[in-house]
């Protein structure tokens, strides 16, 4: 493993991206003003796991035979900008359609529930090549050739990373679901977040179509 200086490096380094917003923050936030503080929470842990199926793939070698392929990059990107803009577009149609239904204690009926949320925020994450281009990119400038076990020292601060990435979705998370709440009781609010929420996500499907290959 690197020494305990080039650990606190890499943490600092990860703990100021983690905090920076990007679309793992914008998609969690997007989920909690859709279906509230459970959903954003069950998304946020998808998007670890999905962050850790890049994680072990680029331990392998996986990540990095995908991203020296043109094709495979491109399809990859295609499937999951197409599934988010279809979340999305799901998500803008549910709001008109259910922006009056509440529950009887007032609070708003959850769009899709936190086990929906969680599996797919799992598929949105695995299917975003360019966070395999991140974990290729960053992790192995503080990995210790010389110690050896290279895999296990990538997995190691790839579960860091997420791990971080993680708990500040959750902030997030928790930080939205306020805004959400403060508009229980009044429908037309609750459909125009909503309506928003979806076309952010269709925003970040966009984002992601036309990105391109790492060189």
């Amino acid at each position: 493993m690197p020494d305990l200086t080039q650990f606190a490096l890499y943490f600092a380094a990860a703990f100021l991206l983690a905090i920076t917003p990007g679309p793992g923050i914008f998609y969690v936030a997007a989920r909690t003003l859709a279906g509230g503080r459970a959903e954003g929470i069950a998304s946020s842990f998808g998007t670890a796991l999905g962050g850790m199926v890049h994680v072990l793939a680029g331990s392998l070698g996986v990540s990095a035979i995908v991203l020296a392929s043109a094709e495979l990059f491109t399809a990859l990107k295609l499937i999951g900008a197409a599934y988010l803009v279809w979340l999305g577009f799901r998500t803008f149609q549910a709001a008109r359609r259910e922006a009056k239904t509440m529950l009887e204690d007032g609070k708003a009926t959850p769009a899709v529930g936190a086990g929906r949320a969680f599996r797919e925020g799992v598929l949105v994450e695995a299917l975003n090549p360019k966070t395999a281009a991140f974990f290729l990119a960053f992790i192995p400038q503080f990995v210790d050739l010389g110690a050896g076990h290279v895999a296990l020292q990538f997995m190691v601060l790839g579960f860091v990373s997420v791990t971080l990435n993680t708990l500040a979705d959750v902030v997030v998370a928790f930080a939205a679901s306020r805004i959400r709440e403060g508009a229980v009781g009044r429908s037309g609010m609750i459909r125009r977040l909503r309506e928003a929420s979806g076309g952010a996500m269709i925003a970040l499907g966009i984002g992601l179509a036309i990105a391109k290959r790492p060189a």
